[in-house]
């Protein structure tokens, strides 16, 4: 029951608590601290009409399995982000450990046409990097707004693993890494 006993005792607690609405974090170490979350990395690709292209990401998240969704997640500063505003397909290719070079051409600003890496077209016509160590196709469903990135969501239609006994490229710590031996 709330009356106003709870209410001078909630009061008493909430004294000496500073509620501000700026962050005091540095940016800096939120960037490091988050970097010690090992990820894996992939390439997100899609073709507008025009042109096939792709840039290196590593966030990338499941979201659901029913229905089955992706989530990519793309700074607004990038010139992808404002081309994938404009298609209604991508796909995920997720690097082996093998695949350093890929992932640093991908990397870089302003890469056309998929740089020459060679790749297939699957279910929407997204780009399908050869030698992935698998691939998720993806139609478009929502783009929200997250900061100073926008979060895509996309219906998986499209699934494969194309080298089974390959590793995953990881990133962790600012560094490309590898598998260590199973715990």
């Amino acid at each position: 029951m709330y009356d106003d006993r709870t209410s001078r005792a909630c009061g008493a607690v909430l004294a000496g608590v500073s509620m501000t609405t700026e962050p005091t974090l540095d940016p800096r170490q939120f960037r490091d601290t988050i970097g010690r979350f090992a990820t894996g990395v992939t390439v997100i690709t899609w073709d507008d009409g025009q042109h096939a292209r792709g840039m290196t990401a590593n966030a990338v998240s499941s979201l659901s399995l029913d229905p089955m969704l992706l989530l990519v997640c793309v700074d607004k500063k990038t010139t992808a982000h404002a081309q994938l505003e404009r298609v209604h397909a991508f796909a995920v290719n997720v690097l082996a450990d093998d695949q350093i070079a890929v992932s640093k051409t991908f990397a870089q600003h302003g890469i056309e046409d998929m740089a020459g890496v060679p790749y297939e077209q699957r279910v929407t016509g997204a780009p399908v990097l050869d030698g992935a160590l698998a691939w998720i196709d993806c139609e478009v469903t929502e783009r929200l707004a997250g900061g100073d990135h926008t979060m895509y969501i996309g219906r998986v239609v499209g699934v494969e693993i194309l080298r089974p006994e390959a590793q995953p490229l990881l990133f962790y710590g600012g560094r490309y890494r590898r598998l260590g031996p199973e715990l």
